[in-house]
């Protein structure tokens, strides 16, 4: 269906633009009066050329924090919601997030709430997001709970952003000498091999391996490309069957150095959303059954359902969690603190705030911790080929020799 931009004219004479979808000119000029306005001009849109990155990509965070804070500036300065859906469709810079915008919009103006609309976009909007809407919706608090959702979503950006970039480095290191030994491996040792065969020299281990190696690599390429995929296809297959989540999420936490911080970030982000879904009015259940879908860890999001069963039975929250045996007992003593004060979102939002700085503190060292491991690897493999290429070299120089 086409899809027309238009300027018009509102009863107090207030000019609008937007875009709109509608199969003529005449139709989409009909579908303006019928809400009040006086088309001043409607033109037929270009059609876009979207690129495969554009039509696969993804909604980013960075979008959805601008999305969150614009809405709730317009919200707030009294525009109405369908106009308001139209200007955000007209500004967002994805293409994607702006289909789904259009597609709220009209779900909107045909009866559904804001938070039924944004469900259907589960791979945009998250649980949490939609259910935190919800609330707003239902408590008349829509900017608020918006600006709390988009200081949600900067600190999860911020933390994933300063991760990439402790492990940036390793990362690049790994890469390299990866490429290094198989560039060495294909081309190097071949020519290395012919050598040592027309030498008769007899060959150490180091040198039979990076031949058998470079055999591999040239015969059998194919099928270790084959069974690489495999086995990385097999990997994900089993990760996405609930044993296969379980295991990976347990292996995740027990990870050294890197376990610890994934530790530390899935207690802040536990803490921080029930803290803020708690301060936003949301029924203790309902807030169990929102963060445990938006931990991102499955042992966790049990320990969360088995609490949330005792929260039903009127046992409280942290006896639960001591039972448990999940969370540390640095959480457990703050959340009956603020259980027995009246101060759960505070207390919560305080270990939060703890974890935050463990997080970055912990991550500030990543690089430091890692780098005498990253040296050692670094060392066996330069050491293992340097023995492989040069050892012949010095026993066919004392063979000379003599």
């Amino acid at each position: 269906m086409p899809t027309y931009s238009y300027k018009v004219r509102s009863q107090n004479g207030e000019l609008i633009t937007g875009v709109i979808d509608g199969p003529t000119r005449e139709a989409v000029a009909e579908q303006l009066f019928s809400k009040g306005y006086i088309p001043v001009k409607i033109e037929e849109g270009k059609s876009k050329t979207v690129t495969g990155f554009e039509l696969f990509g993804k909604v980013t965070s960075e979008d959805l924090i601008v999305f969150s804070r614009q809405l709730s500036t317009l919200v707030t300065s009294g525009i109405s919601f369908v106009r308001t859906l139209d200007t955000l469709a007209n500004q967002t810079k994805s293409i994607k997030l702006r289909e789904a915008i259009e597609e709220i919009r009209k779900d909107v103006e045909g009866g559904s709430s804001f938070s039924q609309a944004l469900a259907k976009f589960p791979d945009i909007f998250s649980a949490l997001y939609v259910g935190m809407i919800r609330v707003g919706e239902e408590g008349g608090v829509l900017d608020e709970i918006l600006e709390r959702l988009a200081s949600l979503l900067e600190h999860e950006a911020s933390t994933k952003a300063r991760i990439k970039a402790a492990v940036r480095y390793p990362i690049i290191v790994m890469v390299s000498i990866t490429i290094a030994f198989f560039v060495l491996t294909t081309f190097v040792v071949p020519k290395f091999a012919l050598l040592y065969q027309s030498a008769r020299v007899e060959l150490p281990l180091p040198t039979r391996m990076l031949i058998s190696l470079n055999k591999a690599i040239t015969i059998y390429w194919p099928l270790l490309i084959g069974s690489a995929a495999g086995i990385i296809f097999a990997i994900k297959g089993y990760i996405k069957t609930p044993s296969g989540r379980w295991n990976w999420d347990k292996l995740k936490l027990k990870i050294p150095i890197i376990g610890s911080i994934i530790e530390k970030t899935v207690m802040s982000r536990f803490t921080r959303i029930f803290s803020t879904l708690f301060r936003s009015g949301i029924p203790m259940i309902h807030t169990l059954d929102i963060v445990s879908g938006t931990i991102g860890n499955v042992l966790i999001a049990r320990a969360v359902e088995v609490i949330k069963e005792n929260v039903r039975e009127g046992k409280g929250l942290a006896v639960p969690m001591a039972s448990t045996k999940i969370f540390p007992p640095m959480v457990v003593h703050m959340v009956a603190v603020g259980e027995e004060t009246g101060t759960l979102d505070s207390m919560l939002t305080k270990v939060s705030d703890y974890y935050d700085l463990e997080v970055e503190y912990a991550i500030r060292n990543l690089s430091t911790t890692i780098e005498p491991v990253l040296l050692l690897f670094l060392a066996g493999v330069i050491l293992f080929l340097a023995l492989g290429i040069f050892l012949p070299i010095w026993d066919m120089m004392s063979v000379i020799k003599k």
